[in-house]
């Protein structure tokens, strides 16, 4: 239970050296004067490369953080099924809290769309500013719930290029609210979480329109139903997600 507790960090693979991790940045002065942390204290490295490093603080720096690596072991955290969700451009903040939550539930790439009834409109300087913003968040998330990789936040593409990114998926999923077919939604979603990929495409505020779907559909996504009920843009990539981890992790129990 002890390593549950741990505070995890994310460095780049060379700050490895020698049985040590040297930790910089940022995070420096959250070890130092928010965790407090002190010599011989126990955290969890990772470089995203699916190893996770349990190290203990050797050297405290004022820019700088040294760890001796006590032991390593693959990742655990990391669906077997790479999943990427794109994501159509909501109002107001609602994309940082979708980035946050899927990369809680294990997606591996947020792709944001801009889809025909998207109301938002970013210029290159306000787009900048929203993916380091986007970026910052899904370190954070990940760090939180103690993934072994940062999961990319694309920039923003059109839906047309979003379509091309995710040919190379196994599997596309685009929840339609017009959609129907409840038990074969069903039977998708399964088959979705025994292959080695997935692309989710979810709609703006307004929802997709019609010809978008077909678009999708015609380039290989199945169209499914979420139930009878109508999912906010924000709820219904991450009632997928929820869907897929469970099935895929307890699949891979078995």
């Amino acid at each position: 239970m002890e390593d549950e507790k741990m505070h995890h960090f994310f460095v780049p693979e060379e700050n490895l050296l020698d049985g040590r991790i040297i930790i910089r940045g940022d995070d420096v002065n959250h070890i130092r004067n928010v965790l407090r942390m002190t010599l011989g204290e126990k955290l969890a490295i990772s470089c995203g490369k699916g190893v996770e490093y349990i190290c203990a603080v050797e050297e405290l720096q004022e820019d700088a953080v040294t760890a001796r690596i006590l032991e390593e072991h693959a990742t655990e955290s990391e669906l077997p099924v790479s999943i990427t969700l794109f994501q159509s451009l909501p109002k107001s903040d609602k994309m940082e809290f979708v980035i946050q939550k899927a990369i809680e539930l294990g997606v591996s790439r947020v792709v944001p769309m801009r889809t025909k009834r998207c109301v938002v409109k970013l210029d290159e300087r306000k787009e900048q500013k929203k993916l380091a913003r986007w970026q910052a968040i899904a370190e954070a998330a990940a760090k939180q719930s103690g993934r072994g990789m940062i999961p990319e936040i694309e920039r923003i593409a059109d839906f047309e290029q979003a379509l091309q990114m995710a040919a190379q998926c196994d599997t596309l999923l685009i929840p339609y609210e017009l959609c129907d077919n409840m038990p074969e939604s069903v039977t998708a979603v399964q088959r979705a979480a025994e292959g080695k990929s997935v692309g989710i495409f979810i709609g703006p505020e307004g929802g997709f329109e019609r010809g978008e779907v077909e678009q999708a559909v015609n380039g290989g996504s199945v169209a499914i139903s979420l139930g009878k009920r109508i999912l906010r843009t924000e709820t219904a990539g991450l009632a997928v997600l929820s869907v897929l981890m469970f099935l895929i992790e307890g699949k891979n129990k078995n």
